[in-house]
C-alpha cells in the first residue's frame, strides 16, 4: 500500500473563489505542458471558465509546493548514483545557475536556482539533497572545481566520476527544462523561477513514476491527472 499522509483541518483552497477541481486542472496544464499562463487562460475560457492570467499564476506559485510537499511521502527513494551538474536560465534579463541532480533511474533529486556557481552554493545544494535522500555510493560531475571540492568534503566515501561523456543524463536531462522554459515569455523573479524548476521536477517524475500516485490509472496518460486528485485531499 503507498505510503499517505492525513488531510490538515483547514484547506488550503478555503476562501478561493473557484473549486479545487478548476485550480488544481490550471496548474496541472501550466506545469505539464508547454503553455504559458496566458495559454491556460484560453483554455480554460473555450470551456466557459473566465479566469485571468495572473490569477492563475498566483495558482501555480501558491500551490506547485504545496503538491509537491503534500506527494513528498509517496515519493520512492532515489537511486544511490547520482548525476550532477548546472545549467543556466534567464531571469529578468540576467543569467541564473541552476544546480539539478538526477539518479541512474532518471529520477529528479533536486534543482537549486543560484546567482552565483561557487563552492558555498555547491555545498548548500548537496547539504539540502543529502538532508532528504541516503547518501550516493558515486556522483558523476563535469570537471567543475566546486563540485569536486563539495564531494569530497561532503560525501568522502563516494566515487567521483568525471569521465568524459559520463554525465550526458544529465546534460540531456537539462534539455527537457529548458523546452519548458521556451514558452514561458521570460522569468521575472528568483523565486518564480525556482517555483517553475520545482514544478517541472516535480511532474517528471510523476511522469516516471517515481511517486506512488495515480497507480490506479488504466492508461498512462491518465496517471497524473489521478495523482492530482489525490494530492487535492491533502492539501
Amino acid at each position: 500500500m503507498p505510503n499517505r499522509i492525513p488531510p490538515i483541518d483547514r484547506s488550503a483552497f478555503t476562501r478561493y473563489r473557484f473549486p479545487p477541481e478548476i485550480i488544481m486542472l490550471a496548474v496541472r496544464w501550466y506545469l505539464r505542458y508547454g503553455l504559458s499562463y496566458r495559454d491556460v487562460e484560453e483554455l480554460l475560457t473555450e470551456r466557459g471558465i473566465e479566469v485571468d492570467h495572473v490569477t492563475i499564476y498566483r495558482w501555480v506559485q501558491r500551490f506547485t509546493l504545496l503538491l509537491i510537499d503534500a506527494a513528498r511521502p509517496c515519493r520512492h527513494a532515489v537511486g544511490n548514483r547520482w548525476f550532477v551538474d548546472e545549467t543556466y536560465v534567464k531571469i529578468a534579463g540576467t543569467w541564473r545557475y541552476v544546480y539539478r541532480a538526477v539518479d541512474q533511474h532518471g529520477q529528479v533529486i533536486d534543482v537549486f536556482v543560484s546567482k552565483r556557481r561557487n563552492i558555498p552554493v555547491a555545498r548548500r545544494f548537496f547539504r539540502t539533497a543529502l538532508l532528504a535522500h541516503d547518501k550516493p555510493v558515486e556522483v558523476i560531475t563535469d570537471l567543475a572545481q566546486a563540485l569536486e571540492t563539495v564531494i569530497e568534503e561532503q560525501i568522502p566515501r563516494a566515487f567521483h566520476n568525471t569521465e568524459q561523456y559520463a554525465d550526458n543524463r544529465i546534460e540531456c536531462d537539462h534539455g527537457r527544462l529548458k523546452s519548458r522554459l521556451r514558452p514561458m515569455r521570460g522569468l521575472k523573479t528568483d523565486r518564480t523561477a525556482s517555483v517553475v524548476i520545482r514544478g517541472h521536477a516535480f511532474i517528471q517524475n510523476l511522469r516516471r513514476r517515481h511517486y506512488d500516485l495515480g497507480t490506479e490509472a488504466s492508461h498512462q496518460h491518465q496517471r497524473i491527472v489521478q495523482a492530482f486528485d489525490e494530492l487535492v485531499d491533502l492539501i
